[in-house]
């Protein structure tokens, strides 16, 4: 029996993050001291009042059965009271909250509820995969809006050619971004807005790194711009601000049509975050203000540390502004992927190269910020050892 995958997996991106996982198995098991700064998982632990709360909840019976689509009312209100209390917007709770298994969740499932095949999705590149991939599983084809550092890594919004915009039906941003660790200022969001009501395409901004900037960075929400919630939803993640990357949970908020759409296609895939999770995330988003600042100083001194030490070595890099990633042009004579793997293979470093988020992340590689300050001075002694 020949067994073929179908089409739609035939036309994915390549999946470049899979051969220097491999790479990396292979370097710890010859026993050498990697030091892995490739994947965005926080290092951190979920905070003890959440992981106690989980603890309360699962031994509770009645948590261990199938959970609502929509999720606890306690858990939309206190995604609401968090999103007004952070942002100054009020949110209906049964309108215009919809909790997800993680922002990823929405993200690849959005393009069911409104895209169909031949119509356009306007994608961030580089950016999150599943913007990409989310198209071509309904069969859209997917027009990339460049993020280029002489625009700030913004989008340019009039280079959108009108044969694209014909039949765009999504747009995703994404600030705090990932991977560039680019922030955008209301008037950014404005002009998303009023381009999305002048071609009437649905907004998706993924703001999954909300909570997470640099000192005095001010991070918005789409909705400061658009407040009468016509032109889109944004999701937000407990994964990054909690660091309960593997509890998945998350929720996307705003245009209550657009959010029905979601919740009609999430009713017929999956059957609801754990009950217990649901309420471990009530406690978290009651507490948010004790998790922030102290996530947000680990992060800004780690990120302190390998800037601050690349420069001094002579590779010039910018900090970022949000997110928990540097984004580092590579040097002379490499390509992101042989940039990669010459920094695992001299170094004992895995990063990620900035083409696994596709075109216009070459030339690039990501660092995460998830080690401790001194694997970052180590990791910038064996950089200075390796290449300088």
């Amino acid at each position: 029996m020949k067994i073929e995958q179908a089409e739609r997996l035939k036309q994915l991106p390549p999946y470049l993050f899979q051969e220097i996982d491999k790479a990396k198995n292979k370097a710890i098991q010859e026993g050498r001291p990697v030091i892995s700064l490739g994947v965005g998982d926080p290092d951190t632990p979920t905070p003890d009042f959440i992981v106690k709360k989980l603890q309360e909840a699962v031994l509770d019976p009645s948590t261990h059965r199938y959970a609502l689509d929509q999720g606890l009312k306690a858990l939309r209100v206190a995604m609401a009271n968090w999103y007004e209390r952070r942002f100054g917007i009020a949110m209906d709770p049964e309108t215009e909250i919809l909790p997800l298994m993680g922002s990823k969740d929405g993200v690849a499932h959005i393009p069911l509820a409104f895209v169909n095949p031949g119509d356009t999705v306007l994608a961030s590149n580089p950016g999150y995969p599943p913007y990409i991939s989310g198209g071509i599983f309904v069969g859209a084809k997917v027009h990339m809006m460049p993020l280029l550092k002489k625009n700030g890594f913004l989008p340019d919004l009039s280079k959108i050619k009108a044969v694209a915009l014909k039949r765009a039906r999504l747009m995703h941003i994404n600030y705090p971004n990932n991977p560039t660790g680019a922030v955008c200022d209301l008037k950014f969001y404005e002009d998303v807005r009023d381009f999305a009501q002048k071609h009437n395409i649905i907004v998706c901004s993924d703001a999954a790194y909300s909570e997470v900037a640099s000192e005095g960075t001010r991070v918005y929400s789409y909705f400061e711009a658009d407040r009468k919630k016509e032109t889109g939803i944004e999701f937000h993640s407990l994964s990054k601000t909690f660091n309960m990357t593997g509890w998945r949970i998350g929720m996307a908020v705003g245009n209550k049509d657009v959010l029905a759409g979601l919740a009609k296609v999430k009713s017929n895939i999956d059957s609801g975050i754990f009950t217990a999770v649901q309420y471990a995330g009530i406690e978290a988003l009651n507490r948010a203000d004790e998790v922030k600042s102290r996530m947000n100083a680990i992060y800004n001194a780690r990120r302190d540390a390998i800037c601050d030490g690349l420069n001094r070595i002579g590779w010039k890099v910018e900090k970022p502004k949000g997110a928990f990633y540097v984004w580092i042009p590579v040097l002379k004579g490499y390509d992101s992927i042989s940039m990669a793997k010459a920094m695992l293979e001299r170094a004992d470093i895995v990063v990620t190269p900035g083409s696994g988020f596709g075109k216009y992340g070459e030339g690039y590689i990501r660092m995460a910020l998830t080690v401790d300050v001194p694997k970052f001075d180590e990791a910038v002694a064996r950089i200075k050892k390796a290449f300088f």
